[in-house]
């Protein structure tokens, strides 16, 4: 009997799970594309999707931050779950939130998703005239040129950044610290009279900055500047809007969006291509969100029991198959594009959605911009309702058009595990990780040479191009490199951890896919052994710009690096048939080197052949090799061979921990 009673619970459990989903799906979907706020001087127009609610109100206020509104109307019901309300004339400079009945219950004041501008602290969605927040020059605005194959992909190098790390050190030489606009100033140095900022990124000669969240998030209190708040910005409370800390005042809602608009157009002008990091896995508040306070339920996924699924970690994960969720991706993502010319997107947690919403975003955005560039984290934070075989895992990167996923091999490959602060890897002579570099160096491709049952996660290869991969040693995640090696190899001295991390920028650099690079790397930066420094403030993240002339060698070096890269499409090639048919490891090297050679002349390089080889051991390597009249075109440590150009009979001297690459 108390069995009976048991499965009969279960039953109404999964039952009420069914009749709530199939609630979900038959909501109406509505088409047009006017959702949120359409201004002109005649009159505004506002219209939210709500299908569950009984009655809806439209909240006028004077200003962003009183909960008293000046005005209260009535919204008529309208097609497909809709409601509308028009206000007529100029009503420029005011606030506005919606209201709707749901069950009995009024629901929260808020904004609508697609709200385009906000007030302080984001609360209440504010009436502009979006064309007069244009900067001087706007229409003129276009990406760079892409003459080094950009457009492909291939050619791209991304530099992830933090808009406040870039300029709150006192040595930053910026004087709009922690601003879009910090980022918009030339000829800024630091106290050694090395660049900064702007000009410090187009000396690098990296192609794409990926900023860190800077669409309007929730943590920071934009109304008390004078505390040391800080957050990285992954906690979405508006999707359109850029975040107002970053402006000079966060209270004028146009004030963002100009000076963020100023940011990518300075960008522009200066090469550089800008990719935001966009976080629609899920949201800030949950209950409260201004999705969930419109349509209860509707935009989330939720577990057997009716509870908020929580694949992200969050408490709680975008239900990113449902249409109007993935009608909100789209319209989001397609709207910076168009605005704000945004030139690429980094999905967090791009596992949690499904592959025909990601698949769709990419088909959209090339017909926009066929030079946009898409790429993601792989993975979940937690286990999801919708299966494996539906997301846009990493195990599933061969379904994905033209979207790349973070390689963790390779990431972990070459320091060790992000999980475990002792693991080495590769660059801190750990044994046994030449089979996941190789797997690195071919962009996750299927490859003849590599040996898939002994690459440190990944089986087999996920990658159908090697645009598909995103190369990587570290990122704003975990600990930085430095501070990593500092903890994994705390027995080497501080010079050979130098060649360590020179090692490990240098195989991010030449292998094939699209390299990745955290801000400061070239140049040794810390975060003082922090590992999630999301919250920790300016002491922990503010980029040290001292560091640039401490350790100018290596930024030199990496420097170097991408120069090589950009003038050599061997290091770049188009298809994994390419890298199979031209790329060739080489045989019976001792433990800890992986060495190769491309055939640099099939893929019209200017270099007909080239070898690289990689020494992640304490000492010195003699090493066969192809016998050849080669030229050095870049060694990171000691150079035991010594003249510019010469021949190489069967063997070669690698130094301890280092690079080197050579070619005919």
């Amino acid at each position: 009997m108390k069995k009976a009673i048991m499965l009969a619970g279960w039953m109404i459990l999964f039952l009420s799970a069914f009749t709530q989903k199939i609630d979900y799906n038959s909501y109406p979907v509505y088409t047009g594309t006017d959702l949120g706020l359409t201004y002109s001087p005649r009159q505004s127009l506002f219209r939210i999707w709500s299908p569950p609610a009984d009655n809806a109100r439209l909240l006028i206020y004077k200003n962003g931050i009183t909960d008293t509104a000046s005005l209260i109307i009535s919204m008529k019901k309208n097609t497909a779950g809709t409601w509308t309300a028009i206000l007529p004339g100029d009503q420029k400079g005011k606030f506005y939130a919606f209201r709707v009945h749901i069950n009995n219950e009024w629901l929260d004041e808020v904004p609508d998703p697609y709200a385009k501008a906000v007030g302080v602290n984001g609360k209440k969605g504010m009436i502009i005239d979006l064309k007069q927040t244009n900067p001087p020059g706007w229409e003129k605005d276009a990406s760079p040129p892409a003459p080094l194959l950009v457009e492909r992909g291939e050619a791209a190098i991304i530099y992830e950044l933090h808009i406040r790390d870039a300029s709150m050190a006192a040595n930053s030489g910026i004087k709009n610290k922690g601003k879009f606009l910090g980022l918009t100033e030339r000829g800024t140095k630091n106290e050694e009279g090395l660049s900064t900022g702007l000009d410090h990124l187009k000396e690098l000669g990296v192609t794409h900055i990926h900023l860190l969240p800077c669409f309007d998030f929730y943590s920071v209190d934009e109304t008390r500047p004078d505390l040391p708040q800080y957050n990285w910005g992954y906690e979405p409370l508006n999707y359109n809007t850029p975040e107002g800390s970053y402006s000079t005042n966060p209270y004028d809602g146009a004030v963002r969006i100009r000076e963020f608009k100023q940011l990518v157009k300075t960008f522009h002008e200066n090469g550089l291509r800008v990719i935001m990091d966009v976080v629609y896995n899920h949201t800030m508040l949950t209950e409260q969100s201004y999705f969930n306070q419109l349509v209860p339920g509707y935009y989330y996924r939720h577990t057997r029991d009716g509870k908020f699924s929580n694949g992200t970690g969050c408490g709680n994960e975008t239900a990113s198959e449902r249409a109007m969720m993935r009608k909100f991706m789209l319209e989001s993502v397609k709207y910076w594009v168009q605005e704000y010319h945004i030139d690429g997107f980094r999905f967090d947690l791009m596992g949690v959605h499904d592959i025909g919403t990601m698949n769709l975003i990419s088909k959209e955005l090339h017909k926009i911009k066929p030079g946009i560039l898409l790429y993601g984290e792989g993975w979940t934070a937690g286990s999801s309702p919708l299966p494996d075989s539906l997301r846009a895992i990493k195990a599933n990167a061969a379904r994905l058009d033209r979207i790349a996923v973070f390689s963790d091999d390779i990431r972990d490959g070459i320091k060790g595990s992000v999980f475990d602060n002792n693991d080495r890897g590769f660059v801190s002579n750990k044994p046994g990780m030449e089979e996941s570099i190789k797997f690195g160096i071919v962009a996750s491709c299927k490859h003849p040479q590599v040996d898939y049952s002994k690459v440190n996660y990944s089986k087999f290869a996920y990658a159908a191009q090697p645009t598909n991969t995103i190369t990587y040693a570290e990122c704003h995640d975990n600990h930085a490199l430095w501070d990593k090696l500092a903890i994994s190899a705390k027995d080497a001295t501080e010079a050979e951890r130098k060649q360590m991390q020179k090692l490990a920028l240098s195989i991010v650099l030449t292998s094939q896919g699209i390299p990745f690079l955290h801000a400061g790397t070239e140049f040794l930066r810390s975060k003082k052994g922090n590992e999630n420094s999301y919250n920790a403030g300016d002491s922990i993240n503010a980029i040290d710009w001292s560091l640039k002339s401490k350790n100018r060698d290596v930024f030199e070096y990496v420097k170097t690096l991408i120069k090589i890269r950009k003038e050599h499409p061997a290091f770049r090639m188009a298809s994994s048939e390419e890298i199979a048919a031209n790329l060739e490891f080489l045989a019976d090297l001792p433990g800890g080197v992986v060495a190769y050679t491309i055939n640099g002349a099939a893929v019209k390089d200017k270099w007909n052949k080239i070898m690289v080889v990689f020494n992640g051991t304490p000492k010195m390597q003699n090493i066969a090799v192809p016998t050849g009249y080669w030229s050095k075109a870049l060694v990171s440590g000691s150079d035991p061979a010594g003249d510019i150009t010469f021949a190489v009979s069967n063997q070669l001297l690698v130094g301890a921990y280092s690079c080197v690459i050579l070619y005919q």
